[in-house]
């Protein structure tokens, strides 16, 4: 079986996590397609959707798959899924997260690193490592806290408690609620539109906002500064300007 599936139309591509049988729960081998899946894409692809398959978007580590090790190999382990997460959150092109059912554990952490997140009434939001006798390792204690703060992410892993699609709207865990069924036809929508807008501004949203957010206040107003001026000096700033002025759509490059 194709543990990741990988479909292009034009400027979209749509990643599936395609292990039904186990909710899309990942393994090594599995963690590892779905990197390939995102540093092979083509240059022409300006947007990617990721989502699951069998009413599941990822349920996190397969227990049955999970390895003792020691404390080296173990940090080793967690620093090669950081390193996969930041291509998926910092490879520059945008990625709209489309979920249904369980978003648990790693399943949430790559739905964290992901841009624009569309919930579907049947998702659940959880981080239940605690109860395994475990901890968070593939980038949640950042991207989940950073959304959640840290009070109340620690005691969602303490209690073990889950968050449905409204209140993971409400907490930020997702940025849209939507009907059952309807969170691959937003998910195209919203990857349209952002697939319309200029590249650079895009690559810019995406590597700058979430680096100055670690920056000190004037050291993130000059960075900034420089991704301004840079996109400006761009033929597609020249474009959107006269488009504006002759009230039409833009045609980015």
């Amino acid at each position: 079986m194709t543990l990741i599936k990988r479909e292009i139309d034009g400027a979209i591509a749509t990643i599936t996590m395609n292990r039904p049988e186990k909710r899309n729960a990942m393994s090594d081998a599995f963690i590892d397609a779905l990197e390939e899946a995102f540093t092979t894409l083509p240059d022409a692809v300006r947007v990617v959707i990721l989502t699951g398959t069998a009413g599941h978007y990822c349920s996190g580590l397969d227990l049955t798959e999970h390895k003792e090790r020691s404390a080296e190999e173990g940090i080793y382990h967690s620093r090669n899924w950081h390193r996969i997460l930041d291509q998926i959150q910092l490879g520059g092109r945008p990625v709209v997260s489309a979920m249904f059912g369980a978003v648990i554990g790693g399943g949430l952490e790559i739905a964290a690193a992901t841009h624009v997140r569309i919930a579907e009434p049947s998702t659940i939001f959880q981080l239940p490592e605690g109860r395994r006798g475990i901890f968070i390792g593939g980038g949640a204690s950042v991207r989940v806290g950073r959304i959640l703060g840290a009070d109340r992410m620690t005691e969602m892993m303490l209690t073990g408690r889950k968050y449905n699609a409204d209140e993971g709207l409400r907490l930020g865990l997702a940025h849209y609620a939507v009907a059952e069924g309807e969170a691959m036809e937003l998910a195209r929508t919203l990857a349209g539109k952002i697939a319309r807008n200029a590249p650079l501004s895009n690559y810019f949203m995406v590597q700058a906002l979430t680096r100055i957010e670690d920056m000190s206040k004037s050291d993130g107003l000059f960075t900034e500064s420089l991704c301004a001026a840079l996109s400006q000096t761009t033929p597609d700033a020249q474009e959107g300007l006269h488009a504006f002025l002759e009230k039409r759509a833009p045609k980015f490059r």
